[in-house]
């Protein structure tokens, strides 16, 4: 499907495509097996200024936007969603300082994660606070000049590779969600730690960690925007990432939908590849349709944001919601096409049925856009009924 890309739109995507193609897919199965960071991805990346994409040229960027962030996501993640997460994780991370940082804050780290010097992670979960963001127990008490934190975030992506970390704690715990804040540490910082890597099920590759808090002391310049903003800052951060979690899933669907073509031209059974069988067609016309369906809704959503426009939260949410439902769908479609072979990790379909669960669970998982999406349209039907 022709997206209607500009020139250094898919000048940005043909890049990404490369790099994937032919620096990453030859070693996912070896990050996925020891569950090392790919660090000489991210050289490769950072190399070719791919970090920069959606950060503006002002700070070093490339001046693009979240379509931009997007197209490379999505090119990564056909080869390997866990590796893909290197990159896709520093946005995350960065959007904070990006949407509400001050000029000072933005010259200081943006620069340095354009160029990929240093990756981003940010720190909102909590053993109590996932889905219930309100329920964060990490916090910050203002003394001096310094802000003292203590608390532990729970699977921080990037974390313990990143440099810069972009936390939520409270300010003010009377306040509820309205006395959360947000706060930019760096990575050595006295008194921040990093627990003990996670071992996951899928995104292997990609470094997850608690991040752990005593009596971490931060300058007061680091807290980004003012105290009480730090919810408004998370759930804006989430609406611009969501298209990123949604393109993911739309790469690890097509890169799993691409093998299962190819398998299903050259097996053959009864006398005759299994392409020609009608029940094998119509489920990869199921699983292309479904695929071009989410990379639409995708993009269109991540013009919305790139264009200005106000409140995306339902389409972000509609994004991140359909991509990550369809690509376990197709997923688990490419290991029934496979057999017997799917099942088996000498092909790459069973990980991209692993890597694809996650892109309904993390960044809200697929329940709550159920919640954001039908609050937005009862909302928009009582106006509209007024």
């Amino acid at each position: 499907m022709d997206c209607l890309f500009n020139e250094q739109q898919i000048m940005v995507r043909d890049l990404a495509r490369k790099i994937a193609q032919e620096k990453i897919k030859p070693v996912a199965a070896h990050y996925d097996e020891t569950e090392e960071f790919a660090w000489p991805i991210m050289k490769i990346l950072s190399d070719s200024d791919l970090f920069g994409v959606y950060i503006p040229e002002a700070y070093g960027g490339l001046g693009g936007g979240i379509t931009e962030m997007c197209l490379v996501t999505e090119e990564l993640s056909k080869a390997c969603g866990g590796i893909a997460l290197g990159f896709a994780g520093t946005g995350l991370g960065t959007f904070p300082i990006l949407l509400y940082g001050s000029e000072e804050q933005k010259k200081k780290y943006l620069p340095d994660i354009a160029k990929g010097k240093r990756l981003a992670a940010f720190c909102i979960t909590e053993a109590e606070a996932g889905s219930d963001a309100g329920g964060i127990k990490t916090n910050a008490k203002k003394d001096g000049d310094y802000y003292i934190l203590n608390g532990t975030k729970q699977w921080i992506t990037n974390a313990g590779e990143a440099e810069v970390y972009t936390v939520i704690a409270m300010t003010d715990k009377a306040k509820g969600a309205r006395g959360a804040s947000a706060f930019i540490v760096e990575k050595g910082t006295k008194g921040m730690e990093f627990g003990l890597k996670e071992k996951k099920m899928g995104i292997r590759a990609s470094a997850t960690r608690e991040v752990i808090f005593t009596d971490c002391k931060i300058p007061k310049e680091n807290l980004i925007s003012k105290e009480g903003m730090g919810f408004i800052v998370a759930m804006k951060t989430f609406d611009n990432s969501r298209p990123g979690v949604a393109a993911q899933a739309v790469g690890i669907a097509q890169g799993a939908l691409d093998v299962a073509i190819d398998y299903a031209r050259k097996r053959i059974q009864f006398g005759q590849p299994i392409s020609s069988f009608q029940a094998i067609q119509h489920m990869l016309a199921d699983m292309g349709t479904q695929v071009e369906a989410a990379r639409a809704l995708v993009y269109a959503t991540a013009r919305m944001v790139d264009a200005g426009i106000k409140d995306v939260a339902r389409d972000s949410a509609m994004s991140k919601l359909f991509a990550g439902d369809m690509a376990m769908k197709v997923t688990t479609d490419a290991v029934q096409i496979l057999g017997g072979y799917g099942f088996m990790r000498d092909y790459p379909v069973e990980k991209f049925m692993r890597d694809a669960k996650i892109t309904q669970i993390y960044e809200g998982t697929n329940q709550i856009q159920r919640n954001v999406i039908a609050a937005h349209l009862i909302k928009e039907s009582l106006k509209a009924s007024k």
